[in-house]
Formats: C-alpha cells, structure tokens, sequence
C-alpha cells in the first residue's frame, strides 16, 4: 500500500507541474528514498540462536547438581562457566565475596564478568543468576532440600552463553560493547513464613554487591536485559513492574524486537506486577537501567505469579523447552545487533 500511493503522489506531481512546477518533485523523491534506506539501515539479521546447543548448556549445569553456595557442585559450576566463557573470546573477570545470608550462615560468593568489546563507550549488559535455591519451600515433598533449578537459574545463564558462543563464533559483530554478568546468591532469600527475625535486602546477594562494586570503576552501560525463569514450556513473559518503572523504552525495544521476528506468543503486551529480582538492585543502587524478561503468570489460578515450578522440586529439565529458549535467544540478539 505505501508504494503504491507514493506512486500515486508521482503521477499527481508530474500532472500538476506545469500549473505549479511541483516543487517537491526531486525533492520529495530524495527524501521518501532517504526514508526507506534509513528504515532498511535500521533492520540487522542477527546471527541465528542455536536452541540445541542451549538445551545443552542447561543440562550440563543442572547435571552438576543443585547449585547451592558453598557446596561442591556451586564451585564445579562456577569453574565450568569461566572456562566456556574465556573458550568463547571473552575477557572475563572474577568477583569472589563473602556476604551473610539471612540465617546466619557465611556464603562463599563470585560474580562472573565477561566482556566484549571492552573499549566501545557504548554498551549493553546482560545478566542472569547462576546460583540455585537451597530449599524447596513451596513444594509438599521434601521442602528442606535444594532444587534443580533448570528454569530458575540455569535457563538464563544457558541461553547467555549461547549468545556468547553465538557472538564469538559470527563474522558480524554487534557494534556495541556486551558485558555479561552471572550474579551469584540471588536465590538463598528468606523465605516467607520463616520463623527467623526478619533480614531486608536478603535476595540477590550478588547484584547488590556488584551495583557497589562494579568490576570496572565508573563502569556505565547503555541500559541492561535481566533473563530469569526464560525456559520453561509454554513460557509467556509479562512486562514487570519495575522494568515499565525504570526503563519503559527498553521494555518497549525488546518486546517489539520480539513481536517482529514471531515470537508474539511468548512476548505479551500485558503488565505485571513488580518483583524483587537482580534488576531491582542495579536499577536503585547501580543506576544502570535493567528490565527483567521473566516469565510472570497474571492469572495464575493459586496466585502464585511465579508459575507452579518456582521453588519446588518439579523444577527440572523435564519443563524445559528449547522453543521457549530460542524465542528470548534470538529476541536478545536481534537487539544487540540493532543497536
């Protein structure tokens, strides 16, 4: 329709030129020709998401075993994510810590950084936890024991280092800088009902501690994506509320990214309420604008928003879909190379 009523609107110049010159003939054309380079200029393909090979980095985390801090598994996890990450050409930089949790104990923490790019001025960060929780405190069975965590914890950070491999592996890079952080202690928060005197800030140890103490002194980023719960089967990820608050025009980039290459099931125009997650913090004390794409059920039939894997032992590969893995990959990645 438009080309034809731009064509319409040359026909109707060259009858009027010689009543009025058509002032705009050269220069409208020009112009609509401006217009329609700059709106090609304005769509990259970016590099397709492997979703097998996503599938993959999921599983191996979770065959390691739950991912609580100060276990075995955490530090054999944590081991594995800087080797693949320094394996797929990023500068990669430790933050090892020590914070105490809401019950007393002593957590042995380490934020992950890995860069690309580092000198681009320009930058966007990406971020997902890679710790899992250490009880199961919504679940019937066996409540005191740590979960799997496929969805809540290592959907975001398989689908991060498949957008790292991606990047690395691709002849076209983004022309922005990309620093990705694995935060740690995200998920040993109090929990509701505990019977221990109340601890604010208890979740996300690992965001907060970064957000003051960023790994490079002045460190600044363009605006960030948080990815939490970004593969569980028939996923859909409502616009929280703190990412709307913070950072609308991000939350609008990313779901009309993904609206526009179709993944319009997965990405919904419908508003959630506001969560505590690992953006909250680097919104309020980083002051770096971070949105959160996860995966919130508005109408969930027992009001729990988190769907009904959070925090319980049905947490496992079993619900992980690579469809869903692909749509928040391939979204990610068509925003990068459109910067």
């Amino acid at each position: 329709m438009k080309n034809k009523l731009n064509m319409l609107a040359v026909l109707l110049c060259g009858t009027l030129l010689s009543f009025t010159g058509c002032d705009s003939s050269e220069n409208r054309g020009s112009k609509t020709a401006a217009v329609e380079q700059k709106d090609l200029a304005a769509t990259v393909t970016a590099p397709a998401f492997n979703a097998d090979s996503a599938y993959a980095l999921v599983a191996k985390q979770v065959a390691f075993g739950p991912r609580v801090p100060n276990s075995a598994e955490h530090f054999q996890t944590g081991e594995w994510i800087v080797a693949k990450l320094k394996s797929y050409g990023a500068q990669v930089q430790e933050q090892k810590f020590q914070m105490r949790a809401y019950d007393g104990t002593t957590l042995n923490l380490r934020n992950i950084i890995a860069s690309y790019n580092p000198g681009a001025a320009n930058r966007v960060l990406l971020a997902a936890h890679w710790d899992t929780r250490p009880i199961a405190e919504k679940d019937k069975n066996d409540p005191d024991s740590p979960i799997d965590g496929a969805n809540d914890g290592a959907s975001g950070v398989g689908v991060l280092l498949e957008i790292a491999r991606t990047i690395h592996a691709a002849e076209q890079k983004p022309d922005v800088g990309i620093d990705l952080i694995f935060f740690d202690g995200e998920d040993y928060g109090q929990p509701d009902g505990s019977k221990l005197p109340y601890v604010a800030d208890s979740w996300c140890l690992g965001s907060q501690y970064w957000s003051k103490n960023k790994h490079v002194p002045n460190y600044r980023a363009n605006y960030g994506i948080l990815l939490d719960m970004v593969g569980a089967k028939n996923a859909r990820f409502a616009r929280e509320g703190y990412s709307m608050e913070y950072g609308k025009e991000i939350v609008d980039k990313v779901w009309k990214a993904g609206n526009s290459i179709g993944y319009s099931d997965y990405f919904k125009y419908v508003n959630a309420p506001a969560i505590i997650d690992d953006h909250y913090y680097v919104n309020t004390l980083g002051n770096i604008r971070m949105i959160d794409i996860i995966e919130l059920d508005v109408n969930s039939p027992d009001n729990d928003i988190f769907g009904p894997y959070h925090h319980r032992h049905t947490d496992t590969m079993d619900i992980i879909s690579k469809n869903t893995l692909k749509a928040v990959g391939q979204t990610v990645l068509h925003v990068l190379y459109n910067e």
